[in-house]
């Protein structure tokens, strides 16, 4: 539903959950008018949640919150990330899709680039051990999925030839003060040329020549997941954990009490992290004995 000019997602049946549709994309200024327009709304809503703005750390609220956290680079120059937020390991990667001819270029969205990504999504259906949720769509799907936010958003296309091997969807908030990856996916036959890489150092020249100073890969860390690749791709890219507050504002009795019992929470977030990580160990072998050839390379 759209209320106060944001598009607003619900989920959950017995407890009604309600953010921001693109709840890392999208800001909120006014909450007290966005809570009255939710109570007022006529669809039942039990608990509001949103994330603090940046680079306002400290709690500015008095609703009760919990910590979230974001991977965030701060960009000023190409070339401060360049020599002194990312090591000579991750510089060689960038230069490696240079010395294996991958160009990098801002992109229209147009059909060719929805018919690249679909090939894209369309290469493997398992991709970091679970199931990769594009896998399968088609191009009609793929086009509405990646048409959201088009006012604010910036494609970046990683091409060997003419052939898109990898792509990047920035979208910045309104006042253009941060910038989020929503989309980085490369295709997994051409992971010895890092394309991803080489995209990650165009978003950083994208902010930078833009003067956007915050440059956001979504979470630094998931629940109580411990260390894995992805994390710390984002570290050796310069991305820092920054910490913010995530308000829960319960809109009615259910809502207060599924907050004071943690039933916000995913139930995965319940359970120790050691059983956890096993289970994704041995999910991760399902999956690819399952799925063979399907599967994203380890």
């Amino acid at each position: 539903m759209n209320l106060c000019g944001k598009q607003i997602k619900v989920q959950g049946w017995l407890i009604r959950i309600a953010r921001l549709d693109g709840d890392k994309y999208e800001s909120l200024h006014d909450p007290e008018t966005m809570i009255e327009a939710l109570r007022n709304a006529g669809n039942r809503v039990d608990l509001f949640t949103f994330l603090q703005e940046l680079p306002e750390t400290t709690p500015t609220y008095s609703y009760p919150f919990e910590w979230d956290n974001l991977a965030v680079l701060r960009v000023t120059t190409f070339d401060n990330w360049w020599t002194k937020q990312v090591d000579a390991k991750t510089r060689n990667m960038v230069r490696k899709a240079e010395k294996k001819s991958v160009s990098l270029r801002e992109v229209p969205f147009d059909d060719a680039l929805v018919r690249g990504i679909w090939e894209i999504y369309n290469e493997c259906a398992i991709r970091q051990g679970k199931p990769f949720p594009h896998y399968g769509k088609d191009l009609e799907s793929v086009h509405k999925e990646e048409a959201t936010y088009l006012d604010r958003s910036i494609f970046i296309g990683a091409f060997l030839g003419d052939q898109l091997v990898g792509f990047i969807k920035l979208v910045t908030n309104e006042s253009r003060t941060q910038a989020g990856l929503m989309n980085i996916v490369s295709l997994v036959q051409h992971r010895d040329k890092a394309p991803t890489n080489a995209l990650l150092a165009q978003a950083v020249r994208a902010c930078s020549d833009r003067e956007i100073p915050y440059l956001v890969y979504s979470n630094f860390a998931y629940g109580k997941k411990q260390r894995d690749t992805l994390s710390d791709f984002k570290k050796n890219n310069g991305f820092q954990r920054i910490d913010l507050p995530r308000y829960y504002v319960p809109l009615t009795s259910i809502g207060a009490a599924a907050f004071r019992l943690g039933f916000h929470k995913k139930l995965a977030d319940r359970f120790p992290e050691p059983l956890m990580a096993k289970l994704r160990e041995l999910r991760n072998a399902w999956y690819k004995r399952k799925l063979g050839a399907t599967a994203e390379a380890s």
